[in-house]
């Protein structure tokens, strides 16, 4: 009983943490990139003119724009999961030496 409820919980923490990034591509432009998951046939002859794909493998494209609202568009364009690329998580950057 206790390993279920633990595995339970644990697989709720997982998809309200896709929730949450999910949700950051569609409210805010704070990463540079994006990946798609399961993207639709034709995806990328429908993506913006100024995004560039910079990577992919099999059932994932990364993207990168600078344009605001990538991740509307992405979802647009056919991508069924669009999550962050590229963001530099909670810890400061170090300084250069």
């Amino acid at each position: 009983m206790i390993i279920r409820r633990t595995l339970l919980t644990l697989a709720a923490v997982f998809a309200g943490w896709i929730a949450v990034l999910s949700s950051v591509m569609l409210v805010s432009d704070a990463a540079p990139g994006a990946v798609a998951f399961l993207p639709r046939d034709g995806f990328i002859a429908a993506l913006p003119p100024d995004a560039a794909v910079v990577g992919s493998g099999w059932g994932w494209i990364a993207i990168r724009s600078d344009a605001p609202g990538l991740g509307a568009a992405l979802y647009r364009a056919g991508g069924l999961l669009v999550l962050p690329a590229g963001l530099t998580g909670c810890l400061p950057l170090p300084a250069a030496a």
